[in-house]
């Protein structure tokens, strides 16, 4: 068994006592049901206030924030590859291509046999994302098809990431859960890598790019945005 197994085979044996709502009694009859009734939502904002939230807690993480519509984004995209000076940059094979359509740089698609020593020889990264989270300043990857796989947004030094505001836009972490596949192979995003010592000196780029780049690029339709 995976060390993930037994865990997850401990929570079930501490759980498998605890009735259900509305469930026959057994070894823990009598008890009450276990109650979820977490927060979702905390406070009251307007779709356009929690993407404003999200740009100052990205920003507040050391994250350059840049905001577009469609129609500017691929002229966008190439200027932030220019002024970065990357030659090569890897993108997954579901990326929308008219994002690229301004780049000049040597565009590397990813596939499943590239080795980690071959994404460390590109400059930058460009992907979409499945959900932003607006208290957090998070952007989370599920390995979707305009995302690919984890590694590419790993090893580069330099992550171009778009996120459609305000569908892919939710409040809060409860908000975010409900949209992720569990099984899925999730990666959390506050900001570029850093980590501290004990003296509290930071350094980036230890497990992940040192430069990251948000475009929030307004996309019709699909209206979602956390708050309440």
């Amino acid at each position: 068994m995976s060390s993930r197994d037994v865990v997850l085979a401990r929570v079930r044996r501490a759980l498998a006592e605890v009735p259900r709502e509305g469930a026959p009694g057994g070894a823990g009859a009598g008890e009450p049901p276990l109650v979820r009734n977490y927060r979702r939502v905390h406070g009251s904002r307007t779709a356009a206030e929690t993407v404003d939230l999200l740009a100052e807690n990205l920003a507040d993480y050391r994250a350059l924030v840049h905001r577009s519509d469609l129609g500017g984004l691929p002229a966008l995209i190439g200027r932030l590859l220019a002024e970065r000076g990357a030659r090569r940059v890897v993108v997954p094979r579901g990326l929308e291509p008219g994002w690229l359509a301004e780049v000049g740089a040597e565009v590397v698609e990813d596939r499943a046999e590239r080795t980690a020593r071959e994404l460390d020889a590109v400059d930058s990264v460009v992907t979409g994302c499945a959900v932003a989270i607006a208290e957090t300043g998070t952007l989370v990857l599920d390995a979707g098809l305009d995302q690919g796989r984890r590694r590419i947004t790993l090893v580069p030094d330099h992550h171009v990431c778009v996120v459609r505001v305000p569908g892919q836009v939710v409040g809060s972490v409860p908000e975010a859960l409900p949209r992720l596949a569990p099984g899925r192979p999730l990666t959390w995003i506050s900001g570029p890598s850093a980590t501290s010592d004990i003296e509290l000196d930071r350094v980036e780029g230890v497990h992940g790019p040192r430069t990251l780049e948000v475009v929030l690029v307004e996309a019709a339709g699909g209206g979602v945005a956390g708050g309440g």
